[in-house]
């Protein structure tokens, strides 16, 4: 059996709702994300952070932030700052850290300084930019579609519905 049907397999569970244990979610996310498309692993994991089985968009990207390494949080941080500005993102911040990092006119942030940002302040900022730019679920989902490993921490019960998702376009298409 080639690793494609072994893929299609995997998410004709998800398709058919027959899948019962959670547990082997993280394992069945990691086939998929392998083979499948960014596009669709994208539209998977858009469902994710749109679901009311899971919490809310900006705790889950504070709690994926806070597993990321430098490079994925200046990755998410800027993806949140190009959706509602420097000026807006600085005073979620209360003027901390991220304002001083934004002083200045900067627009972007270095993988160094991401790392003195605090998974809080990114869900702060990430709550926001959801309720000011409903499409940056579809940019983070873009974003966190290139790092699967990282989405993998959220647990088996959000990964369900991300690849019941997939297992939907798969069959569509």
């Amino acid at each position: 059996m080639s690793i494609l049907d072994q893929v299609t397999n995997v998410l004709k569970q998800y398709t058919s709702g027959s899948t019962t244990n959670v547990a082997d979610a993280t394992e069945h996310f990691d086939q998929v994300a392998k083979t499948a498309s960014p596009n669709d692993v994208a539209d998977g994991l858009s469902a994710m952070f749109k679901s009311d089985q899971t919490p809310a968009f900006g705790n889950l990207v504070g709690s994926l932030f806070g597993g990321s390494n430098g490079e994925q949080k200046a990755g998410m941080l800027n993806q949140l700052i190009s959706s509602i500005g420097p000026g807006t993102v600085a005073q979620l911040a209360g003027g901390g850290v991220l304002a001083s990092l934004l002083g200045g006119g900067a627009k972007t942030i270095t993988p160094e300084q991401a790392e003195s940002i605090s998974p809080e302040a990114v869900q702060q900022i990430a709550t926001h930019a959801e309720k000011a730019d409903p499409s940056i679920i579809d940019k983070a989902s873009a974003f966190y579609a290139q790092h699967p490993g990282l989405v993998k921490t959220l647990g088996g019960a959000a990964l369900t519905i991300a690849l019941a998702k997939v297992a939907e376009r798969q069959r569509a298409s």
